[in-house]
């Protein structure tokens, strides 16, 4: 073996052991997250049996692979967690919280060790064996009260020594299946339609359980035949988990799906230079060619776009632990509500998104959520709510973030305002101007700074992070009643749809998502507004900047210009433009490092003609403008533009 590039000969055990640790992590990181959202659940319903299976399973799991990984701490780690897990299977311990706290500690215990295991920071081993002597002394204290567990009643133990038997089959081909489903007398148990110390009275007998129920009139026909259904329906609801479970599906690393996206989009450029070329020959058979080949590669991008999609969900499972742990952090009773879970969007702009949803959620949970005291004094209920929703828009995606906390205070947002010098004094700002306030630099009003937020950095963090994934941000709240952050995200970044623009000689691409409209501008127009730079679009004045002079470009203008309407933040603004040619399909390419913080433009994309265009930043040239404007009044000159 070549121990410093880690060769192994093939066949041999060190190889093939290397061959599962690439995929043992990740298969183990989905088993932690699996554990987790299950013992979050557990802790609202700490009897629900299936919920401390899927931990157990996860765990039985997380050992056998971990030791054929020849990762031993871990498993013998899972292995120890596994044993108290089988207790409370059992009924010999309870789900408490204070046993659920110490299963999520563990968790996080076997996920630094996973780390260490390829290269992060050595995991505290002091730390797990502090865990599993925690676990020892709960166990043993649960033991000794004998509490009496619904897992572990005797009544429920016969009924479940039915579960060895097909209970309403005589194919034993069959019992497999239905060990997986509730049988008809524990369901008649749960129901309160049949006690259990009947059950072993017709145990002995050789028909079926249901007839012998009816014959010795325990139980009415149509409570059986009512219980039959519900079994059916749970044996049609275990074949489609199955089916579901059956479902192939492969691996495919994040590089080689970007590869992938990559060579999509450079297949798009030459796609639209074979249109062109075949429109300008004007030969059928060329143009018929072109044709296809235009509505391949169409099918081609959007199933590729489709691959990148994955559902907002996997990130949306992240936040429960959050909300948990800051609760209880913060002595605040607070709950999650997610909505739109099933919602999909690209998998950049959900890794991309996270680092956001997380200062907000925080944000909620610090400065929205009251403690219970104020909560029932203002006649709320103890348990504060925070929501977490995602809808599709057109070919945006909008999450809410929202609480029903105290609302955002006016008079301390203003107040803060114009202590930073962000607004004049007494000047008049609707709710949507002032709420955007929150999310300037430095920008907080609380007085105190906290281990969770206090320092004004966290919604600045947001905005520049929505604005990067060209999205925008949205603000709404209710004195008393709660405050809502509304995110709208583009599906992917990869591909947009843009407005093909000309100034000068020089094409750019507009977003299309921010085009709202298009208007002339005439000599009549600009002397009109006497020099200012406004518009009159149906009564209503909108400002606009002027992108010939924003990119200092040569030559004359033309008598009549363009103005592209934009919306961005709720403002409308116009951008000032030669020609407008029409819409484009825009394959993005990154600028490189020397121009990557350019502000204004976002990127670039290459043409039909092979010619470069660069994608043009709106909110940046908003921002760029309103920068311009702001030091020409602080010298005390200039036009009003």
């Amino acid at each position: 073996m070549d121990e410093e590039s880690g060769n192994y000969p093939e066949e041999s055990e060190e190889y093939i052991i290397s061959q599962l640790r690439q995929t043992f992590r990740d298969e183990a990181c989905e088993l932690l997250a699996e554990i987790e959202a299950a013992l979050l659940d557990l802790e609202k319903a700490p009897h629900d049996r299936e919920l401390i299976d899927r931990v157990f399973r996860a765990l039985h799991t997380i050992k056998g692979s971990g030791g054929t990984c020849q990762f031993n701490d871990i498993s013998a780690f899972a292995h120890e967690l596994e044993t108290f897990f089988d207790l409370v299977r059992k009924g010999k311990a309870t789900a408490s919280k204070e046993f659920i706290a110490l299963a999520l500690s563990a968790r996080d215990q076997i996920r630094e060790m996973l780390d260490e295991c390829y290269g992060g920071s050595p995991a505290d081993p002091a730390a797990g064996q502090q865990i599993v002597a925690s676990f020892e002394i709960l166990c043993a204290a649960a033991d000794n009260e004998n509490a009496e567990s619904p897992l572990s009643s005797p009544e429920l133990d016969a009924a479940n020594s039915i579960l060895s038997f097909p209970i309403n089959t005589d194919e034993a081909g069959k019992a497999k299946e239905e060990a997986n489903c509730k049988k008809l007398g524990e369901i008649l148990v749960e129901r309160g339609d049949l006690a259990p110390e009947d059950i072993p009275k017709v145990l002995s007998a050789q028909k079926r359980f249901g007839e012998i129920l009816v014959e010795t009139g325990l139980v009415a026909p149509e409570k059986v035949q009512s219980a039959l259904a519900e079994q059916q329906k749970q044996r049609e609801l275990r074949k489609e988990s199955q089916k579901a479970e059956e479902t192939a599906s492969i691996r495919v690393s994040t590089e080689k799906l970007d590869s992938l996206v990559d060579l999509v989009g450079e297949l798009v450029t030459v796609q639209a230079q074979l249109s062109r070329t075949a429109a300008e020959c004007n030969i059928p058979e060329f143009r018929a060619i072109a044709e296809q080949v235009e509505r391949l590669s169409g099918s081609l991008h959007d199933m590729t776009m489709s691959i990148r999609m994955v559902p907002i969900e996997t990130m949306f499972g992240r936040f429960k632990r959050l909300v948990h742990d800051l609760s209880r952090e913060t002595g605040k009773e607070i709950e999650l509500v997610t909505a739109g879970a099933e919602t999909e969007l690209d998998k950049t702009v959900i890794e991309r998104l996270s680092n956001p949803l997380v200062h907000l959620i925080r944000n909620c949970i610090d400065h929205g959520i009251e403690l219970p005291a104020a909560r029932e004094k203002a006649g709320k209920p103890r348990c504060g709510t925070v929501g977490l929703s995602a809808i599709h828009s057109g070919a945006h995606v909008l999450i809410r973030v929202s609480d029903d906390g105290a609302g955002l205070d006016r008079e301390a947002i203003r107040a803060r305002g114009e202590e930073k010098g962000l607004i004049p004094p007494y000047a008049h700002l609707s709710d949507r101007e002032l709420f955007s306030l929150v999310f300037a630099p430095g920008f907080s009003t609380a007085r105190t700074v906290t281990d969770i937020s206090g320092r004004g950095v966290g919604l600045d963090v947001v905005k520049k992070a929505i604005d990067s994934l060209r999205g925008s941000t949205e603000v709404s709240s209710r004195e008393g009643s709660g405050t809502e952050i509304t995110l709208k995200l583009p599906l992917t970044l990869a591909i947009i749809d843009g407005l093909l623009v000309k100034i000068g000689g020089d094409s750019f691409i507009l977003p299309l998502s921010f085009v709202r409209e298009c208007i002339e501008l005439t000599s009549q127009d600009k002397k009109d507004a006497h020099g200012r730079h406004i518009a009159n679009v149906r009564g209503e004045i909108v400002p606009y900047i002027n992108l010939r002079e924003c990119f200092l470009t040569g030559g004359e203008a033309p008598a009549i210009e363009q103005i592209v309407i934009t919306e961005t933040d709720g403002h409308r603004v116009g951008l000032v433009v030669d020609m407008v040619i029409g819409g484009n399909q825009t394959v993005i390419k990154n600028l490189g490092t020397f121009y990557r913080d350019v502000e204004g433009v976002s990127g670039a994309t290459i043409l039909g003609a092979g010619t470069v265009a660069l994608i043009l930043d709106v909110p940046g040239l908003v921002r760029l403008a309103e920068r311009g404007e702001a030091q020409m009044h602080n010298r005390g000159g200039g036009k009003n533009r």
